[in-house]
């Protein structure tokens, strides 16, 4: 692994979000989270809400010594009524994702499928926002999942927001591993 020129470092510490109903909110991140480990950067993903399971994700960051990935969702999603423990797990992976930004090891931090945590009403938007605020200098965050809340779009530097006009759910077609997970 290369050594961080200390340039890249020092213009780090944005935050971005990745929402909207289109399919490409964590692909993107990942996309970004290769580019930053390929250039020596410490990359980390938490996923909200998606269980330790073979997701594709999971195979290809192992591969990489500077990218780490910790699912810590429960084996189901949640539905309209959060369970006491749903809510349990949102807040104990939004304390772990704290302590590991402010850590200070990564210099990009992926907080995927938090947005719909909040959504959901598992987290509240201040309590994500006070917890971006506190972090320390120089590290990118990205927030990733539709439903993203007014407060967190007005608080980041860089919103998308994907657009879905086709998916071949739509014709019956299910989730294919390697392509959407």
């Amino acid at each position: 692994m290369s050594c961080i020129q200390p340039e890249i470092k020092s213009r780090l510490g944005l935050v971005h979000v990745y929402t909207g109903c289109g399919k490409g909110k964590t692909t993107a991140s990942l996309g970004l989270a290769f580019r930053a480990a390929g250039r020596g950067l410490e990359v980390l993903m938490i996923q909200f809400l998606k269980p330790p399971e073979n997701y594709g994700e999971h195979i290809s960051a192992e591969r990489f010594p500077n990218f780490t990935i910790f699912p810590m969702g429960l084996d189901h999603m949640v539905s309209e009524v959060p369970r006491e423990k749903d809510i349990a797990v949102a807040r104990e992976t939004l304390a772990r994702a704290k302590d590991e930004i402010y850590s200070g090891k990564y210099d990009l931090v992926i907080l995927d499928e938090i947005n719909v945590a909040v959504d959901w009403k598992l987290l509240d938007s201040d309590e994500v926002i006070d917890m971006l605020r506190g972090r320390p200098k120089n590290i990118e965050i990205v927030l990733t999942g539709r439903g993203a809340s007014r407060e967190i779009i007005d608080y980041a530097d860089l919103v998308t927001e994907m657009l879905m006009v086709k998916h071949p759910f739509d014709c019956g077609i299910s989730a294919r591993k390697g392509i959407e997970y």
